[in-house]
């Protein structure tokens, strides 16, 4: 039996014009701007895209360090790392191995600084055009799902999607009333370097990845729908969680066997010059990463652990390729996710990756 759950196909499910917020103060949401209608695109109904880096260094890499499980707690499980906060560095005892990073987070570590310190610069340059992506990364079980989501029903305990709604929404109600905004959402999964689009399943057969001067890279064919509230983000998320490809291995009873991507879209429009700005915000949860001897996979499992770790690694080298100031190259096109990623991987755009890790052995 499918147990998947899907949305409905309708591209554009609300109006935007007639609703208001579930917190009694009206959204200034519309439907999807056209930003091709005018001719000269110079000024009426014309796209602003930021074309000058942003300020300070544009890729971030931090770690976070979950507390130690019930399971490891059980079994005894010593920590193996020493912090230095001077140097933002962490040494592994047993190998007595150093690594740097942009920023380190022990396990004590909660989900709001984790937001404030990742996202939240990158979250407010959105409505001003800007691109960013976050990437969660780590073995299975590791806390990547965690971070980016949370737990919802909680609020101390929200992950960094849910925070980057409400301070999106903050947004829209404090901006001026010249101003209107639509907020789009669209969420997918690679899946053994096939994409899947967890909102709708009746277009799989048709996501293709494609290029253009006007969109740069793009999905075609993936379903994008409009929220005006969390109520609307959450509904969304839920749904398109369940769809999402997962299964058993020896690290974790449901590990994601798949990147998912989720991508916001937040565009305004001035109605006095008619000016559009839009920016773009993928977050992405990356499979588990995990050494393929330590999942006992056989059969499909080990072709799955077999993509999802070739597509890590290209993911690797273009991160590298970026941060290294020497490449001439940046090897984009050589897995679907990082293809997927490009338009918001340097440039313009801020991106920052999350290593999460458990602190024992």
């Amino acid at each position: 039996m499918d147990n998947r759950m899907y949305l409905s196909p309708s591209k554009h499910p609300y109006s935007y014009s007639k609703r208001s917020s579930r917190h009694g103060s009206p959204m200034k949401m519309k439907q999807p701007f056209d930003a091709h209608s005018s001719p000269s695109r110079s000024r009426h109904n014309s796209i602003i895209t930021p074309s000058a880096p942003v300020t300070n260094t544009n890729i971030k890499v931090i770690v976070r360090f979950r507390p130690p499980s019930n399971q490891e707690l059980g079994e005894y499980a010593r920590t193996i790392v020493d912090y230095n906060d001077e140097h933002e560095a962490v040494t592994i005892t047993t190998t007595n191995h150093t690594f740097q990073f942009d920023h380190i987070f022990p396990e004590q570590t909660e989900q709001e600084e984790i937001f404030n310190y990742s996202v939240k610069q990158t979250t407010e340059e959105l409505a001003a055009g800007y691109n960013g992506t976050v990437l969660c990364y780590g073995q299975t079980g590791s806390g990547k799902s965690y971070t980016m989501m949370g737990e919802l029903e909680t609020d101390i305990k929200k992950g960094l999607i849910p925070r980057i709604f409400e301070q999106i929404f903050r947004i829209i109600e404090q901006s001026p009333k010249t101003l209107e905004y639509t907020v789009g959402v669209s969420y997918m999964e690679i899946y053994n370097e096939t994409l899947r689009d967890l909102l709708n399943a009746e277009n799989n057969s048709k996501l293709q990845i494609h290029e253009n001067k006007v969109d740069g890279v793009f999905v075609s064919h993936l379903e994008t729908l409009y929220v005006a509230d969390l109520v609307d983000v959450y509904t969304i998320l839920e749904q398109g969680n369940l769809n999402r490809s997962t299964g058993a291995t020896n690290m974790n009873e449901q590990s994601s066997r798949s990147h998912a991507i989720f991508q916001i879209k937040l565009s305004s429009k001035n109605l006095e010059d008619g000016v559009i700005k839009s920016g773009n915000l993928f977050l992405v949860d990356l499979a588990g990463s995990e050494k393929i001897d330590k999942t006992c996979a056989t059969g499909q499992t080990l072709e799955e652990a077999k993509r999802i770790n070739s597509s890590l690694s290209a993911l690797g080298n273009v991160i590298y390729s970026l941060t290294d100031g020497k490449s001439v190259h940046v090897p984009y096109r050589d897995s679907k996710l990082t293809r997927i990623l490009q338009e918001s991987l340097g440039g313009n755009s801020r991106t920052t990756l999350i290593i999460n890790c458990s602190p024992t052995l």
